[in-house]
């Protein structure tokens, strides 16, 4: 093959592979739409339902958090809904090496730290123009950090990453995180508490998204969709920690209520069993172990031999009839 064969057969190869790709790049090029991207949608929800847990261990009154629309916009267009009556956290997500925008209206801010401070809501929602003093700004810090571990930890079944407060803006225009034109998705979310009304909002630039498209359009199925670890620690925590009471019975005895009727103080039954009878150990009803009988420092004890499978006594109950 001469040179100018070679030459054509390594532009047609390019061409090939520009054409294969040409999808990817149309996509980039027009941007994601949230419709393509499903799992984002469960993403804030896993946020909302973390962060509500999360300031019910600060507060007596959690707020209602729901997630109201996931759109796409621009990031001028996005933050110019909320001028002047919002406060946005810029936060730092080390490993993407990008910064995302999450923001509180004033209205759920002064709600919150009524909240936080005692307040029960029977007063007048305070909504005055003006700065927020030192202990709201300390109070709202504390309030976006525990919602950027939320949103951490919602991303979790997408992408590792670490969301750090980096400051607080009260202005827009201080909050951008690239070009006012810039692509990006605004997902809104509504707050209720003690009976006042909030939004909280959270601003992701398209170009962070582009490297996570392939995990955002999945539908994951089922338990793996749902699952929130942190819950699912924490539930089984207060699992283990539950009280049960047992009960541990030697032996059951069919009697008529006539028979019940002439018991006497003093009255002695005798019982069938003896040590080497199992005893069944029980809790609200259930079986669950067949033990035996023992003693030990002057107390009674029972020892667990056997779990006790409800199918295979339902079985042998029936045959023995």
């Amino acid at each position: 093959m001469d040179p100018q064969e070679m030459e054509m057969s390594e532009e047609m190869i390019a061409a090939q592979g520009a054409k294969m790709d040409l999808p990817s790049r149309l996509l980039d090029a027009a941007g994601l739409g949230v419709d393509r991207l499903p799992m984002l949608h469960v993403v804030f929800d896993r946020m909302a339902r973390q962060y509500i847990d999360t300031l019910r261990q600060m507060a007596a009154t959690a707020p209602y958090l729901a997630v109201e629309s996931v759109s796409n916009e621009r990031i001028g267009d996005a933050l110019e809904q909320y001028e002047d009556r919002a406060v946005v956290a810029v936060l730092h997500a080390q490993e993407w090496d990008a910064r995302i925008l999450l923001g509180f209206d004033r209205a759920f801010i002064f709600s919150m730290v009524e909240v936080l401070l005692g307040g029960d809501g029977e007063e007048e929602a305070f909504l005055e123009d003006r700065a927020l003093t030192n202990v709201e700004q300390r109070l709202a810090y504390r309030m976006f950090q525990e919602a950027a571990t939320a949103l951490e930890t919602a991303f979790e079944a997408i992408a590792d990453t670490s969301l750090k407060v980096e400051r607080l803006e009260n202005r827009m225009e201080f909050a951008q995180t690239g070009r006012k034109s810039n692509p990006c998705v605004l997902a809104k979310m509504t707050a209720e508490i003690i009976g006042r009304e909030g939004e909280i909002f959270i601003i992701i630039p398209q170009s962070v998204l582009n490297p996570l498209r392939e995990n955002l359009t999945q539908v994951l199925s089922g338990e793996v969709a749902g699952r929130d670890t942190r819950w699912t620690k924490q539930f089984q925590q207060e699992v283990q920690r539950t009280e049960v009471q047992l009960t541990a019975i030697l032996e059951e005895q069919r009697m008529t209520l006539e028979e019940v009727a002439q018991f006497e103080v003093g009255l002695v039954l005798e019982l069938n069993a003896t040590p080497k009878t199992a005893v069944q150990l029980e809790c609200n009803g259930q079986p669950l172990f067949n033990c035996r009988l023992g003693q030990v420092a002057g107390s009674y004890t029972v020892r667990v031999e056997e779990l006790i499978e409800q199918e295979g006594e339902l079985l042998d109950d029936i045959l023995s009839n």
